[in-house]
């Protein structure tokens, strides 16, 4: 390995969310901030939604069984 051409690493740098939770992990940063984590985004907490208001699913599921139909 080369010298003197890697950062320096933190190997427990201090991430702060949005939300207020905090945690560490390791990083080239030693303080790092973000908007949405696991402890606040939908996925994560089980609030997510699926938002079809146009009806697109509804419509793929319609092509799909049209064209799974044999001709005659």
């Amino acid at each position: 390995m080369k010298t003197d051409i890697h950062p320096h690493y933190f190997p427990e740098a201090h991430v702060t969310c949005a939300c207020g939770n905090s945690f560490t992990v390791g990083s080239t940063k030693e303080k790092i901030s973000v908007e949405i984590c696991s402890a606040c985004h939908p996925f994560y907490t089980g609030t997510d939604k699926v938002m079809d208001t146009a009806g697109r699913v509804e419509k793929f599921k319609a092509r799909a069984a049209k064209k799974a139909t044999p001709k005659k």
